[in-house]
């Protein structure tokens, strides 16, 4: 399991990554676009180009850890942006960012959300 923590190091890229590329073809783009090692320890979060998906890529000590979220509605509305290829986030912005929310603002979702409408 992945814990994340206020020490840790998080590297949002930029730019959309190709979501078919596994752990080997995220941890090259981790060192040719993003100028990073992979066995660094951070988390390196990837977005897909219709924005409606999302892919963590962290190592351990003995392996990769490759995990992904897809909205079943709506789309990640908030990414970083910027010239460079890559963009650092704390912990709590991290949170945020997880749930389809701004962390540069204070409009994140509600916490819960009804999963059927009441009829």
């Amino acid at each position: 399991m992945i814990q994340i923590t206020p020490q840790m190091r998080i590297l949002v890229a930029v730019d959309p990554a190709d979501f078919r590329k596994g752990i080997d073809g995220l941890a090259r783009l981790c060192r040719q676009a993003l100028q990073s090692d992979p066995f660094s320890g951070a988390l390196f979060i990837f977005r897909n180009r219709s924005a409606k998906a999302i892919k963590i890529l962290a190592y351990d000590g003995q392996g990769f850890w490759l995990c992904q979220k897809r909205l079943s509605t709506g789309r990640f509305r908030f990414w970083p942006g910027g010239a460079e290829a890559v963009k650092g986030l704390q912990a709590h912005e991290l949170q945020v960012l997880l749930s389809a929310g701004n962390p540069e603002g204070t409009q994140a979702p509600p916490p819960w959300r009804r999963v059927s409408p009441q009829g």
